[in-house]
Order: C-alpha cells, then structure tokens, then sequence
C-alpha cells in the first residue's frame, strides 16, 4: 500500500459520512442555526450570537473530520453570552439535534450519525468560547 494510503481512506469515509449527513440531517440543522444567526444579526445587541450561529451551521452541514475545542482567550463574557444564549436559541437547537437524532437511530447505517448529532448538542447550547477545528490538528494540540 503506498505511504499515506490509510489518510486517503480515511478522507473518502469522513466524505461518505458528510454526504449522509448533509442528506438526512445536516441540511435541517444547518437551516435552523441560520434562521437563528438572521434573527440575533437582526436584533443588532446579540450580532456575536449570529455570527456563532452561522459559524455552527458551516460545521452542521459538514461536521464529520472536525471537532469543537475550547478557546483558551475565552473570558467571562464568553459564560454570561452562552447563559443567553441557551435562554434565547440553545435550548431549542438543542432539541433539534435531540428529535432528528432519534429517527436515526433506527437503522444501523443512522446510528453514527445519531451518535454525532447527539455530540453536537454540547455546542448548541454553549458555543461562545469554543473553536472548530480540523481532528487532525486537535489532536496534535490537544491531545484528543
């Protein structure tokens, strides 16, 4: 096999996984974290929540190959937002992630990907503070 062969098979499941999603699952998430990023960009005060929220709905659509990592400069402001946060958009973000998992689950092929939707409703309710970052390079800086 030649050098590098396992990161190219690698790539190729992390790509059929995305095009899953992006079918069953990622495309209704990624339109509700967009609908909440128009509404906090609206109401001008919450623009930092918008622009989170569009930033989750980019790693919803395409999440397999990339995690979410803590943001070592993230203060106190970062904790008072994400209380907000969950008040305002979180909760039912959350929820979404919690109903379109379920239907996953019942087949065997959905299960990964209910398993992924389910690790992504940390993020949903607090994603001030956090950071998405390619597996790889969490990895090597973060040990996971």
């Amino acid at each position: 096999m030649p050098a590098g062969g396992a990161g190219w098979q690698s790539r190729r499941v992390k790509t059929l996984l995305n095009v899953i999603w992006l079918v069953l699952a990622g495309a209704w998430l990624a339109l509700g974290y967009v609908l909440a990023g128009i509404v906090c960009c609206a109401l001008i005060v919450t623009i930092p929540f918008g622009i989170a929220s569009f930033r989750i709905a980019s790693y919803v659509l395409w999440p397999f190959g990339r995690t979410v990592v803590e943001k070592p400069t993230a203060g106190a402001m970062s904790t008072i937002g994400n209380v907000i946060w969950v008040l305002v958009a979180g909760i039912w973000l959350a929820i979404g992630h919690v109903t379109t998992a379920i239907p996953l689950f019942v087949s065997i092929i959905g299960i990964p990907l209910g398993i992924a939707n389910l690790k992504l409703i940390p993020v949903s309710l607090v994603p001030l503070g956090k950071e998405i970052v390619p597996t790889d390079r969490a990895f090597a800086a973060y040990g996971r």
